[in-house]
Parts: C-alpha cells; sequence; structure tokens
C-alpha cells in the first residue's frame, strides 16, 4: 500500500499527528512519522527524528539547537524537512503528506511541501488557513485546511477535522495511484498567460495550437498565476509558452496588487524554451477598492473593473519603461522567440472609444521593445487589437514555428 509522511512538530503536537496517523492506516495505507520539533522531547515516536531533520538543514545544526532560539530552528528544521521530504519522494517512499500546525509547525511543513512537485498530494491543517496563505503556499498545490481550534488536543471540534482531513490525505493518494494506471498523456505541453482582457485572443490562440497536437495550460496573470507559471517552465515540462499577457509587470513596477515578483519572463531563459510574447494588458495596474489606491496617483485615468478591483492606465513614460524590460527580458532567452505587438489595442478596454485607448502611451510601449530589442529577435507588428482573431493565429503560428526551429 502507498505510504503517506506525517510531519509535525512532535515535541508539541505529538498526540495529534499520531491520531492523524492512525486515522490514515485505519484506511489501508502505511505511514511515515517525521518529527520537525526540536524545542522538547517528542509526544510520539518517530520513524525519522528531528536531528535527523535538522541535520539536512544545515552543517552547524547542533550549535543552532543547542541556543534554543525559536526563529533559528524554525528556519533550521524548514531547510531540513525540505530536503529529507524531497528525497524521500524522489526515492519513491511516501506518496503523500500531511501536517498539522500553528505558526511555526504551518512555516516548517509548508515548506517542506513547497519543495515537491505539482500534483503530489499534499494537506496541511493550520491555524493560519483562513488568512493570507500566500506566503505559505508559493506557487504549489498545498491543500490549506483550516483547523478552527488550535492543534492542541483531540476532542468533539478537531477530532472531526482531522479525520477529515485524514480522509483527505488518502483520497488524494488513492487517486494519484489511479493516474498511474492511467494512459501516459503523449501530447507536448504549452502554457499560456491570460487574464480577463486577453481571453479571447488567448482561446483562440489555443484552437489552434490544440490543432497542431498541443495541449495548453493557461494560467491568470494575476500574480500568483504567473509565478506558477514560470515554476513549471522551469521544471522542464513545457514545449512552449504563449506569453501573450506580461500585464503582471505593471503591477511590479507601479505597486499594484497583481505582480509576479521581478522574476517574471526570466523562466523561459533558464529553461531555454520556445516562446512568443506580446505586450497584453500592460495598459493596466491592478488596485483593489477605489480607496485602496496611493494618493500618489490622484488625478489618474481608473475604470471600475469591479467593486473590488480598480485599474489605472499606464501612462506614456510608464510604458516607456515597461517596454524597455520586457525587451530586456527577452534578449536573455536563447531558444528562438518572437515579439508580437498589436498595433490597435493591447486590452479590450484600450481599443479606440474606450476607456483606456491612449495611443501615445501605447506608442511609446511599442518603440521601447523595439528600441530595446536584440535585433536578432523577430517583431512581428499587426495593425489589429489583441483579440482580433488573426492575431490570435500569428501568435499560435509563431509559435509552432519557433517550437519546430528548435527540434
Amino acid at each position: 500500500m502507498p505510504t503517506i509522511a506525517v510531519l509535525g512538530t512532535f515535541d508539541s503536537k505529538g498526540p495529534e499527528h499520531g491520531f492523524v496517523a492512525e486515522r490514515i492506516r485505519a484506511r489501508g495505507f502505511e505511514t511515515l512519522l517525521i518529527n520537525a520539533g526540536s524545542l522538547a522531547e517528542p509526544g510520539i515516536t518517530p520513524d525519522i527524528s528531528s536531528d535527523e531533520v535538522a541535520a539536512a538543514g544545515a552543517p552547524d545544526w547542533k550549535a543552532v539547537l543547542a541556543r534554543q532560539d525559536r526563529g533559528e530552528c524554525v528556519s533550521l528544521l524548514a531547510a531540513g524537512a525540505a530536503k529529507v521530504v524531497a528525497e524521500l519522494v524522489e526515492n519513491g517512499k511516501v506518496q503523500g503528506i500531511i501536517s498539522l500546525g500553528g505558526g511555526g509547525g504551518t512555516a516548517i511543513c509548508t515548506a517542506a511541501m513547497r519543495a515537491l512537485p505539482i500534483g503530489f498530494p499534499k494537506v496541511m491543517v493550520s491555524t493560519l488557513a483562513s488568512g493570507n496563505t500566500a506566503p505559505y503556499v508559493g506557487t504549489k498545490d498545498i491543500v490549506m485546511i483550516p483547523a478552527i481550534a488550535d492543534v492542541a488536543g483531540i476532542n468533539r471540534l478537531t477530532r472531526v477535522i482531522f479525520e477529515n482531513a485524514a480522509g483527505a490525505i488518502c483520497g488524494m493518494v488513492d487517486a494519484a495511484e489511479g493516474r498511474k494506471q492511467a494512459p501516459a498523456y503523449d501530447r507536448p505541453l504549452i502554457v499560456a498567460s491570460m487574464f480577463g482582457n486577453t481571453t479571447t485572443c488567448v482561446t483562440e490562440a489555443k484552437k489552434v495550437l490544440e490543432h497542431a497536437g498541443y495541449e495548453v495550460l493557461v494560467f491568470a496573470a494575476t500574480g500568483n498565476g504567473g509565478r506558477a507559471m514560470e515554476a513549471l517552465i522551469e521544471s522542464g515540462m513545457v514545449a512552449g509558452i504563449l506569453d501573450v499577457t506580461t500585464t503582471e509587470w505593471a503591477d511590479e513596477l507601479m505597486g499594484g496588487v497583481l505582480n509576479a515578483g521581478p522574476e517574471r519572463l526570466d523562466a523561459a531563459a533558464k529553461a531555454g524554451v520556445p516562446a512568443i510574447v506580446a505586450p497584453g494588458c500592460l495598459d493596466m495596474v491592478n488596485f483593489g477598492e477605489p480607496q485602496t489606491v496611493p494618493p500618489k496617483y490622484d488625478g489618474r485615468t481608473f475604470y471600475q473593473h469591479n467593486g473590488q478591483v480598480t485599474l489605472m492606465r499606464t501612462n506614456a513614460e510608464e510604458c516607456a519603461k515597461l517596454g524597455k524590460i520586457i525587451a530586456d527580458k527577452v534578449n536573455d532567452y536563447t531558444a528562438p522567440v518572437t515579439v508580437l505587438l498589436p498595433k490597435k489595442a493591447i486590452s479590450v478596454i484600450s481599443a479606440e472609444g474606450k476607456p483606456f485607448h491612449d495611443a501615445a502611451a501605447d506608442k511609446a510601449l511599442f518603440e521601447a521593445i523595439k528600441t530595446n530589442l536584440d535585433p536578432r529577435v523577430p517583431v512581428i507588428e499587426l495593425d489589429l487589437e489583441i483579440n482580433d482573431a488573426v492575431f490570435a493565429s500569428a501568435c499560435a503560428k509563431a509559435l509552432l514555428e519557433n517550437i519546430a526551429a528548435k527540434a
């Protein structure tokens, strides 16, 4: 039977992890108990001790543990747990992982889960699950279950939460094992970036690419989506990149809420994957409700996308900066890449007669891209809106040509 890793701070939450392990075994699965707690003796006997976990974290682990500084210990054990668990998974010794924790336990155990592949079953029961989970989940598919009450004993409430969590990880592992018996995916993978304002373009391009025999995985360009796409590109699983929607760089530059970090657009260069790049939705920066927009942007052009999203139009100066950023990133690509420019509109709302139409800003963007781009990179300029079917088809065909050129 498959083995499920039960990872946690057994010095403070041993019986709780023991309860979950027992419920997992009752469903016919094996368990491997990994202790990541170091401030006291474990409440249950682990299969892998905290010393083994700490030793994987740093050469001076004994000195760190001897100081008994909680913050230091959490960092050490997070690094060690990530290495230990990743090695177990790589060697096929565990097929799923579950953890329970408060603040420290969540930091340690989700660090280990983030080191595991997408698709590998991961469940974290946490007192932090109802808040901002982005730092804990990152770009991985970690299932966060709110603990509701603290992870402190087995009672009428925690028993239900823990039993459900045990059932969840068992079901996920069972599904993962079932996939091993299914026919392997034989279509090469293309990733695409999309926003609401570029949906039509990506949908049309996707049809062309699928007809050519590819599977297309679409990521929302909402910050976390861009980071997840970059991580998948770096994994080596991707044959091509349809990066139509580079809008996250507008948020990165201007302090918007949907930025993907300064590494956005780097993965293609690192992995050597053929790509096309377009300036989709670089006309907009995303903020929350109107009152959340920084005062320094008073007097700018805004569009209320919905009650929770306020869009700000990028001006010519900002677009010139964005164009240079995009060009500089693309210049590092080693695999075939093409830049496509939709001269009439880079989003639905930047077309003529729409709220974000600004011909001067668009011109500054296009000129900055062309001026700073390495001459070896082809640029296709089309007098079309980004969501025109002809532009979408041109993006797909250019990508197919680049993939073929690398083959």
